[in-house]
């Protein structure tokens, strides 16, 4: 847009269509028009729209009383556009074609994400999803194609609360502290789901919720009735402050969109809940990418995810803090040949050395070991030792009778490393023969870096930085 003087951007809004497109198109003029570019936005006027924003953010606003092509071109000629930036699915390659045709100076950059074909200069996929290779013969080969994370689209807000997060993340390890929850079914929430995920979020204790939505939710007068005295909902309607929410929040409930590259960003975890059929690339990609998603609303699965993933309550207590009975029950872990498998050092442990161990832990600056509780049930250790400035090496190992709470002790591992230690990365060594242990950290990014022999056995070194967590 380097050239461009007259720019004109094509989308709409509505309670059926959504919020997104013209949220995203304001940011691509706040951040990509140069200084003295004449900003232009082309919209209908459909129920639930948006358009105030596009005034309010200081551009010219012209209302279309059709998607024809000849009202458009008319526009277009009258106004001596440039470039114009076409978001919008009832806009398609033959569309962009007849107005390239008839306008053959005229750049157009597409706004794209469910991979169709277009007839454009430039080509923008700015989800964290995009794939470039998928594009090819859907777009001319001199099409500039602009994929993935390097290019989405972010206001300014999420930018200045990123560099806040190093003190904040993941869940609460208190008891006491509520859970807080960033829920967005979209600003239109034209599946009307709102309230039936209030209703599950219901049966949990202690949490607050911060829902987010506009006005053009045409469900908004029934949603404000079912939230009005219940202290634990927070609504926020048309906010501008999505950002600092987010980063006060412990995670999210979104839909697989636009919303998603902003939580991704700010490294919040979430739910997806996939309520349109153009959201099937992104919810691919995070289901691929192991994160927990819906495919369509269901109140088990959602409750079933919640109650096993985010609405746990963890607390971490210091080994010098643990009472005898609890340190013969650790010991007694350590002691189990399960769990000596996969130790450096094989031996059974004496209950005195393991009390002299603990106690010289007092003194320590450089070890820390925890006793983690999931609501007061005793599921495992967790510990880091030769922590530096800007490192630590960790260890985990469960309760032997616990089952599948490997993710929980690892989620707490993070937490700390991130929020407590503020180091910028965790290292992590297992046996090369563990393969079930190497992939189960692989899920959480971390990446290997080196190998060393321990007993005549092969070890993987794995990495972990605090920007790819």
């Amino acid at each position: 847009m380097n050239k461009t003087k007259n720019i004109l951007f094509r989308a709409d809004s509505s309670s059926s269509i959504g919020t997104g497109h013209i949220m995203r198109d304001l940011v691509l003029a706040q951040k990509y028009a140069k200084k003295g570019d004449h900003i232009i936005f082309a919209t209908q006027e459909l129920k639930g729209n948006i358009n105030y924003k596009i005034i309010k953010a200081g551009y010219g606003l012209i209302v279309l009383q059709s998607n024809d092509i000849k009202e458009l071109n008319k526009l277009i000629k009258k106004q001596k556009i440039n470039m114009i930036v076409m978001d919008h699915y009832g806009i398609d390659y033959k569309f962009e074609k007849k107005l390239k045709i008839k306008n053959k100076n005229l750049k157009i950059l597409s706004f794209d994400d469910t991979y169709e074909k277009h007839h454009c200069d430039i080509l923008l996929n700015h989800n964290i999803s995009a794939d470039k290779k998928r594009y090819k013969g859907l777009v001319p080969k001199n099409c500039k194609l602009k994929c993935g994370s390097k290019y989405t689209l972010l206001r300014d807000e999420f930018i200045k609360e990123k560099k806040k997060l190093h003190k904040k993340r993941f869940l609460s390890t208190s008891n006491y502290s509520p859970t807080t929850i960033f829920l967005a079914m979209g600003g239109a929430d034209h599946s009307n789901i709102n309230i039936k995920i209030l209703k599950v979020l219901k049966k949990f204790k202690n949490i607050k919720v911060n829902l987010v939505t506009t006005t053009a939710n045409q469900n908004l007068k029934e949603l404000q009735k079912y939230c009005k005295n219940k202290l634990w909902i927070k609504l926020h309607i048309n906010s501008n402050k999505i950002a600092k929410l987010m980063t006060k929040s412990n995670f999210a409930i979104v839909t697989p969109s636009v919303t998603v590259n902003e939580v991704y960003y700010l490294g919040l975890p979430m739910i997806a809940i996939k309520t349109a059929e153009n959201q099937i690339d992104i919810y691919k990609y995070l289901l691929d990418k192991k994160y927990p998603v819906i495919p369509s609303y269901d109140e088990k699965v959602l409750y079933k995810i919640l109650k096993n993933n985010f609405l746990y309550k963890c607390k971490l207590i210091n080994f010098i803090d643990l009472k005898f009975e609890e340190k013969k029950m650790i010991l007694e872990w350590r002691n189990n040949p399960i769990i000596r498998e996969w130790m450096y050092n094989q031996d059974i442990i004496s209950l005195e050395s393991h009390l002299k161990y603990i106690e010289s832990l007092e003194k320590s600056k450089d070890k820390k070991y925890f006793l983690v509780k999931k609501n007061n049930e005793n599921i495992g250790v967790i510990d880091f030792v030769n922590i530096k400035k800007d490192s630590a090496n960790m260890g985990i190992y469960a309760n032997p009778k616990s089952k599948g709470v490997g993710k929980i002790l690892l989620e707490n591992i993070l937490k700390y490393a991130f929020e407590e230690l503020k180091v910028k990365k965790i290292y992590a060594e297992v046996f090369a023969e563990n393969k079930k242990a190497y992939e189960f950290y692989k899920k959480f990014n971390f990446k290997s870096f080196n190998t060393k022999k321990i007993n005549d056995k092969e070890v993987i070194c794995l990495e972990l930085k605090y920007e790819n967590r």
